[in-house]
Order: structure tokens, then C-alpha cells, then sequence
């Protein structure tokens, strides 16, 4: 198999051969061009803390010395701000020895603030499956803004594949760029394609703030809410916003971002150096993202601020995107016959809200 993210259609075969199960048979609709939806069990553990099994733990043995008590998904409850929970998802792995698999939430549950990480067995680390992993998954939920309602079936996370390491080098990723842009006005390439933000954008707010105290959240309905219910837009400054300590924004790359169909994109982990905030937490761009005419989609960015005020100013760098192949080109792309929410997007909320 060659090197790189494992496409839509070899993902599917690894259900055919067993490599993918899970409770309930697995979804076309799960199926995205370089990744798998990944669903909530029937029951959620409320725990007293995060934790993380040590290598060769299993997460039964951990679970049982901090859960507080167990819900049951199957008719949908409430996951409370502020408490952190642990659902064992419906699907399991059998992957082949040279396959691993890496997670993140889908960009719904990062827009909504909501905190999640994958464990496995005895992996030794979050959002990470190793090569020929067997065995569990479970997920970490801790809705940090918004309380959210959610039912055996809920997709909050999502899982891809690869062989072998095909990140693309800034040498690569310029080149990639000369024969198809990966940005534009323009891309600055520097461990990654850097993302700015834009605060002085040509129309609308420069973003979004968060409420505190609003009502529930239903994960699975679609333009349901009204925007102003549980958001505050953020008027067009002189290009310069504060960030409060401790609130959830939405804003915008200044760049509109293209992924080519042979590649993917991630959001790297958070970046000190580039200040006291935390940017994104759903951060994976499927092969297509703003790829073709007229479809060229700024990056929406999650962010966070730390214990003190921080001031952003328009067209600092606040993000990087690192691009990997992938194994073969998939048989279908973002936006193209998918159920995609974000192709084409400019400053967008999650698809929970209407208004905004």
C-alpha cells in the first residue's frame, strides 16, 4: 500500500475485510473522502478527571476507579459544562499491522466549543491508535460553553488512516502551491502554511463571541437555534480585538485556503509563540476543501484565550496548516455529493445555528 492518508474507498474496503466494526453496522454517510464519523455508544461515564491509560492499560481498569455514575445515551441526555465524560463509541479496530490512525473532532464540535480526545487501549496517548492496533475506542467529552444533548449514534469525532509518514516538507508545500494554490491572496510557507487573521474583513462582524448561560444544545439537529441566542457578533474595529480571559470566539483567516485532491491538511497543535491563546480544536481539512473555482474557503479558527487579556491585530499569525499526502485520490471529494456544511465558507458558525 502505497505511503500516505488512506482515502475514502480503502477505508471502505477495511470495513469489507474486518479491519473496521462496530455495534451497529457502519454508515455510507460516516464515509468522508480521507476519514470515518466515529459514533457514541449507549452510555456515558460521568468521571471525576481526565486520565490517559499507561501503556498496556486497559481503559476498563481506569474508568472503574474514577467514574461517578453512568448514563444512558439511548434516549438522548444532557452533557453539563464544565464536567468531563468518557462514551465508548460504537466502532472498534482491527487495523493491519502497517495502518495506524489519528483523530479529531469534527469541525461542528470544535465550533461549539466542545472538548474532545480519543482513547485507545493502552495507547499511551490521546487521538492516537499505533500500527496494528486491537481493540476499544472511547471518547472524552467536556462541553466547555454550551451544554449539549446527545444520543447513541452522535457524532462528535472523526478518525482517518495512513501508512507511513507523507507530510509534505515546506520545500513540498511550496511546490504544491506553484502547480496548485493552496492560498490566496498569498501563502507564507514556514512550518506550514501560516494562517493571519483577518479583522478587517469587507462586510459583517470580525467574529463571534460566545454567551454563557444559554440553553442546551442539540448535536444532531441542524439550523434549530437562532444565532443571537448564543452568540454576540464582533463589529468591525481598526483591525485590533482583546481577548477576554477564558471566552470562546469564532473568527476568520485572513486567507482563503485550498486542500488539492491528493491532499489533506491539519491544523497543528497549538503554538506558543504565537501568543497566550489557544487556536482551534477541530482542526483536519478533507482532500477538496476549497479546492475549484469559486470555492476557495477562509479557515474558520476556534479560539480561546488564556488567563489575561492578549490583543490580536489583523494579519498576525495565529495558525499552520500542515499538508500530507495521501495514498491514492479518493472517489469523492469535499463538497462533492457529501454531506460537506463548510465548502466555500467565509466567517460561518456551526451548522447548529440559523441567523448568523
Amino acid at each position: 500500500m502505497a505511503t500516505g492518508i488512506l482515502p475514502r474507498q480503502v477505508i471502505a474496503a477495511m470495513i469489507e475485510d474486518g479491519a473496521l466494526t462496530a455495534d451497529v453496522p457502519i454508515l455510507p454517510d460516516q464515509l468522508q473522502p480521507a476519514s470515518l464519523d466515529l459514533r457514541l455508544g449507549t452510555k456515558a461515564h460521568r468521571i471525576r478527571a481526565s486520565f490517559l491509560p499507561a501503556p498496556g492499560e486497559a481503559m476498563a481498569d481506569k474508568v472503574a476507579r474514577v467514574v461517578l455514575h453512568t448514563i444512558d445515551l439511548t434516549q438522548g441526555a444532557v452533557l453539563e459544562t464544565g464536567c468531563v465524560y468518557l462514551v465508548p463509541l460504537m466502532e472498534r479496530l482491527a487495523l493491519p499491522a502497517d495502518v495506524s490512525a489519528t483523530t479529531n473532532p469534527k469541525s461542528s464540535t470544535g465550533r461549539l466549543d466542545v472538548f474532545t480526545r480519543v482513547i485507545a487501549d493502552g495507547a499511551g496517548g490521546f487521538d492516537f491508535a499505533p500500527a496494528g492496533y486491537h481493540g476499544a475506542l472511547a471518547l472524552e467529552i467536556s462541553p466547555r460553553t454550551f451544554p449539549v444533548l446527545v444520543r447513541a449514534g452522535s457524532r462528535l469525532s472523526q478518525i482517518r488512516f495512513r501508512t507511513g509518514d507523507a507530510r509534505l516538507s515546506d520545500v513540498d508545500l511550496a511546490a504544491l502551491h506553484a502547480s496548485s494554490p493552496v492560498a490566496v491572496p498569498d501563502a507564507v510557507i514556514k512550518d506550514g502554511l501560516n494562517l493571519t487573521i483577518d479583522l478587517k474583513p469587507e462586510s459583517g462582524p470580525v467574529g463571534y463571541r460566545a454567551k454563557r448561560h444559554t440553553s442546551v444544545i442539540d448535536v444532531d439537529k441542524r439550523d434549530a437555534l437562532a444565532m443571537r441566542d448564543f452568540w454576540d457578533p464582533i463589529e468591525a474595529t481598526d483591525g485590533r480585538l482583546i481577548l477576554d480571559p477564558n471566552e470562546f470566539y469564532i473568527l476568520m483567516s485572513r486567507e482563503a485556503v485550498a486542500v488539492p485532491p491528493d491532499y489533506a491538511a491539519e491544523m497543528v497543535p497549538f503554538d506558543p509563540l504565537v501568543g497566550e491563546f489557544r487556536v482551534h480544536y477541530a482542526g483536519f481539512f478533507d482532500p477538496g476543501f476549497g479546492h475549484g473555482p469559486g470555492l476557495a474557503a477562509r479557515g474558520v479558527l476556534e479560539v480561546r484565550s488564556r488567563e489575561v487579556p492578549f490583543i490580536l491585530e489583523h494579519g498576525q499569525v495565529v495558525a499552520r496548516l500542515a499538508y500530507e499526502r495521501l495514498s491514492a485520490t479518493p472517489d469523492q471529494l469535499y463538497g462533492a455529493g457529501l454531506k460537506s456544511n463548510y465548502q466555500g465558507q467565509a466567517l460561518k458558525l456551526s451548522k447548529h445555528f440559523h441567523g448568523g
